[in-house]
């Protein structure tokens, strides 16, 4: 009987490191990396080892999932996913939602937008859907006016009404918040806001209202049915990870789930 048990649990054990997985998953700095690696302490558990892969800008990881080079990332909204697969060709499937972080308006000289004077440069990202994104929160705010059916990703060149005279410049969304001191504000993507050590409630002069712009995972098309798939996201979405959301970032930060 005792070696007929023995040999029962080494087969359990066999069987578990036979369904234990290794993946890459390719993030960008600030909550995106930092809940990541809550998710993999809940995967673990269930078998998924989780590699977390971090990347300073928006364009690579899509590239390095593309090129397998990562199994799976989590750092992007829909409308940006649409955009570069449209621009570039991938073919990338979303596996599941994850958070939303609401665009904020910085500035370390001016307490509201209203206090914005005319004549102002102010920043914002440099891709396609976080610049259209920028746009169309400072239209929130009263700042400007674009033109109707621009959707999602307006250009600076939709903008009808800049009653201010607004400058607007686009930089590298990761180098805005290092670009505060040279422009009298900025919209910043929370993640960025997060990592170079801005407080998205106290330190932002507002944020963006009802935003569309959900999070998501993804993965490379024909990978939506692996077996590492359905553990990942059901980690991402678990209670643990609900709550490590709402007690780190305390609204800033809100779970799609």
């Amino acid at each position: 009987m005792k070696k007929l048990m023995t040999l029962v649990s080494v087969l359990a054990l066999g069987a578990g490191a036979a369904l234990a997985q290794d993946i890459r998953v390719g993030v960008s700095p600030g909550e995106h990396a930092e809940i990541m690696e809550e998710v993999a302490k809940i995967a673990e558990p269930m078998g998924l080892n989780i590699d977390v892969i971090e990347f300073s800008d928006y364009v690579v990881p899509n590239q390095a999932l593309a090129d397998g080079d990562i199994q799976a990332n989590s750092f992007q909204h829909r409308p940006y996913l649409e955009n570069q697969m449209k621009d570039r060709g991938f073919d990338l499937v979303e596996v599941g939602t994850t958070i939303n972080t609401p665009m904020g308006l910085y500035s370390n000289d001016y307490a509201s937008p209203a206090d914005i004077p005319d004549g102002s440069t102010i920043g914002i990202p440099n891709d396609p859907t976080n610049g259209g994104r920028g746009l169309l929160v400072l239209q929130q705010l009263g700042l400007i006016q674009l033109a109707e059916g621009t959707g999602l990703v307006p250009t600076v060149l939709d903008i009808t009404e800049n009653p201010k005279d607004i400058r607007i410049q686009e930089l590298d969304a990761a180098q805005l918040p290092r670009s505060l001191a040279d422009l009298d504000a900025a919209m910043i993507n929370t993640n960025y806001a997060i990592a170079s050590g801005l407080n998205p409630k106290t330190d932002s002069i507002a944020m963006e209202q009802n935003s569309p712009y959900v999070n998501i995972i993804v993965v490379r098309a024909g990978d939506e049915d692996q077996p590492w798939v359905k553990p990942l996201v059901e980690a991402y979405h678990s209670d643990e990870i609900k709550a490590f959301i709402e007690t780190k970032y305390h609204g800033t930060v809100l779970t799609s789930w």
